[in-house]
């Protein structure tokens, strides 16, 4: 597009290096992913909270939450589901450079999708989280009564009914969340972050 050529970024003098240093913890964007009900939501929430009483700078993108703003233009299919992804890539980057620690929790069905996610910042700044559950095991969850609604037909083009899941192939954590407890899952992910240097000793 010939408009692309009158835009230049512009370098803020406030690096990312100098927020994570007054935050006292590396930035970092951790990528939760997995089926409607696998728990994605609930265990970024239970991070986040842990991370914030040890003094970590966070913040959570919901999918509920993200698509009553930023996505609300979007329906379900597979197109608006892939532009959904890349308008949170972009986002969590943004999000990087202001030196927090940065949790989404999206069913972003599509390994490409989530690759092209990953490629948008340096290798080490995304670390993806597979919340793996069987899909008896989340329908049976089925709060919302989302699974029933698409067993009817009533709901179109939803993950593991009518449209598909891609599970991960190389993520970085699994969480086995139809066997592991909320506390299990909790501490299983810190302990990646205190190993990759995420967070210092001082904040365990």
């Amino acid at each position: 597009m010939e408009y692309r050529k009158n835009i230049v970024w512009h370098h803020s003098q406030v690096s990312r290096s100098h927020r994570e240093s007054l935050n006292g913890h590396r930035s970092v964007i951790l990528w939760f992913t997995g089926l409607s009900g696998a728990g994605k939501s609930t265990i970024a929430h239970a991070v986040e909270a842990q991370l914030h009483q040890r003094g970590c700078s966070t913040f959570v993108l919901d999918g509920d939450n993200i698509r009553h703003g930023l996505s609300k233009d979007l329906g379900f299919e597979d197109s608006d589901r892939k532009e959904n992804i890349r308008r949170i890539a972009e986002v969590a980057k943004l999000m990087l450079d202001a030196g927090t620690i940065t949790l989404t929790a999206f069913i972003s069905p599509f390994r490409l999708e989530r690759e092209l996610a990953r490629r948008t910042v340096a290798e080490g700044d995304f670390i993806e989280i597979y919340c793996n559950c069987d899909l008896t095991v989340c329908e049976q969850r089925d709060v919302k009564g989302l699974y029933r609604k698409a067993r009817l037909g009533e709901i179109a083009h939803f993950t593991g009914i009518s449209s598909p899941y891609e599970p991960p192939e190389n993520p970085e954590i699994v969480i086995d969340t139809d066997q592991m407890s909320i506390e299990e899952c909790l501490t299983h992910i810190l302990n990646h972050l205190h190993k990759v240097g995420i967070m210092s000793p001082s904040l365990t």
